[in-house]
């Protein structure tokens, strides 16, 4: 369930209470209506009508939210962009119904497969971006490894055959020692992302990790084999 349904179940949950505790209130059905309604139009203003995951709309807001929230606390951002490889084949082999679905089947794996706090929005065509709160690069790379290899296992079917695909990725990640803003991070993550496309697709790019003297116990065993080149790739 996405934050934007969860909202709507909570108002759905918890009908408004009459001011002066009346126990019959003639505008209480009228105000529980309009909260409602005022819900559902929030929401669409956020949503992504075909894929139903956070637009670029949101994912400015959000991002800037996290930067300021890492410039408070000192805790890091990270960033990932996502590409599907080869997406205008799909739509000249298929047609765009097939690849409108191919949009839908990442972004329901995306959901799946990203942690509760990460958020996952369209950024606009076939990319995507999954904002991380709270984490730095050496915690962001395996989470993008899944992102990676669960698009790569779990195909879209189409007449009954798989229709295999792959994505590339940037990562960004912000701290609160960077004088950096949102379009800057934007343009960083979109860099390593144009960096794996050149490095020949279905693999992830970013920044050079820190010495291995510097990662915590838990950043190393985080890394667990992905640790060395600013290139993450395929086997």
């Amino acid at each position: 369930m996405t934050a934007n349904q969860q909202e709507l179940h909570k108002l759905r949950q918890t009908p408004p209470i009459c001011p002066v505790g009346e126990s019959d209130c003639g505008i209480i059905s009228e105000v529980a209506e309009l909260r409602q309604n005022l819900a559902e139009l929030s929401s669409l203003v956020r949503t992504d009508t075909l894929t139903g995951i956070a637009n670029y709309r949101y994912f400015l807001q959000a991002l800037e939210q996290e930067i300021e929230r890492t410039q408070r606390s000192g805790q890091p951002t990270s960033l990932i962009m996502i590409d599907i490889d080869f997406f205008k084949k799909i739509n000249d082999q298929w047609g765009h119904e097939v690849g409108n679905q191919a949009l839908i089947h990442l972004s329901r794996l995306l959901q799946q497969i990203v942690r509760k706090l990460d958020i996952p929005c369209r950024y606009g065509g076939e990319e995507f971006t999954v904002i991380l709160p709270d984490t730095n690069l050496a915690a962001c790379l395996p989470v993008a490894e899944r992102i990676r290899q669960g698009i790569e296992k779990f195909p879209l079917t189409v007449a009954g055959q798989p229709l295999p695909m792959t994505i590339s990725l940037g990562i960004a990640t912000y701290t609160d020692k960077m004088e950096t803003n949102v379009e800057d991070l934007v343009a960083q993550a979109d860099r390593y992302l144009y960096q794996a496309k050149e490095s020949g697709r279905n693999c992830i790019c970013h920044a050079r990790l820190p010495s291995i003297d510097i990662v915590t116990t838990e950043e190393k065993q985080a890394l667990s084999g992905l640790f060395g080149s600013g290139t993450t790739k395929k086997d």
